[in-house]
């Protein structure tokens, strides 16, 4: 029963847990929805609930004047407060992903999720987050069940396809420019590659860059050009490469056995058993001469008291 209800759990078919709040940390019917939803008591991923707040939240593409804004200024505006935010994070740990929602349901409007590399420093986000305001609101934030974000995204809104629009029950996440990514990003990776370059010995950094400098430039001094002259004249000269053995006594270990032929197995199966009848009649043999030296030794010793016995 336990593992049952281990196989089902989060999914449609769990009739207690509530799918969509398992997926994506949040549902439609909030409170009021007949299943449960469990909150994590530890999690790498923290939600700050409808964070973002688009200049175009009341309707898409229209200030709140009712005037016309330019989709560059709404992206720009979104980078803006995607690198504030991401350094603002990014004291309390390394984060693997930040996701900003662009859905317009009450309950998804704005949600940031936060992933960081261990849960040691989702927390130490959460309790530093925790009573502060940003842009005059207070953030709300708490640990989310979401780790999985392919899971809980909309691919079709991925592919340009989504017929529910901003009203999607799946994440609609909002993209940022490559250059913001790599200069946000690509700090960590920086930071990786220093530390796997820096645990390296020297000596083997070392001869990394000989072998890489030799086997791209092709350019060898003129120890190295005499010696491996060499030893290809000895290769070709030597009269055990000619004869393709080796020069080892117990020759090559890798060269396969050859086997014998049906006649050949014959012939030596009749030898060892001409051997082995040579052998048995020579061990009948000795066995006889030992009883016949035993009973002349015996008779001997029956004449003796004889002998005796008529003295």
């Amino acid at each position: 029963m336990a593992e049952h209800l281990a196989s089902i759990f989060g999914t449609e078919k769990d009739r207690v847990n509530c799918p969509f709040y398992f997926k994506i940390g949040a549902c439609r019917h909030g409170d009021r929805c007949s299943r449960l939803h469990t909150k994590p008591s530890i999690s790498p991923t923290i939600l700050l609930s409808n964070m973002y707040q688009r200049p175009d939240s009341i309707t898409p593409g229209v200030d709140p004047q009712g005037h016309p804004i330019d989709p560059h200024k709404i992206q720009q505006h979104f980078e803006d407060f995607y690198e504030d935010l991401f350094e603002e994070l990014n004291k309390y740990g390394e984060i693997e992903s930040l996701n900003v929602c662009d859905n317009l349901a009450d309950h998804m409007v704005g949600n940031v999720y936060v992933q960081f590399r261990e849960e040691e420093q989702a927390g130490n986000a959460l309790k530093n987050l925790t009573g502060r305001f940003y842009a005059g609101r207070p953030i709300i934030v708490d640990f989310s069940p979401v780790t999985d974000f392919r899971e809980a995204t909309c691919r079709q809104y991925e592919e340009n396809v989504c017929n529910r629009g901003g009203y999607c029950n799946f994440m609609h996440l909002k993209r940022i420019s490559r250059e913001l990514r790599h200069q946000l990003f690509g700090r960590y990776r920086r930071r990786h590659s220093r530390s796997r370059s820096r645990s390296r010995s020297p000596y083997r950094h070392r001869s990394y860059d000989e072998r890489s400098r030799r086997s791209h430039s092709r350019k060898y001094d003129d120890r190295d050009h005499y010696y491996e002259s060499r030893s290809r004249r000895n290769r070709s000269t030597s009269p055990d490469r000619r004869r393709g053995r080796s020069r080892s006594p117990g020759g090559r270990r890798d060269r396969s056995p050859v086997r014998d032929g049906s006649e050949e197995r014959r012939a030596r199966i009749e030898q060892w058993n001409r051997e082995k009848e040579l052998a048995d009649l020579a061990n009948r043999g000795n066995e006889d001469s030992r009883y016949k030296n035993e009973n002349n030794e015996n008779g001997y010793a029956q004449n003796q008291d004889q002998y005796y016995n008529q003295q």
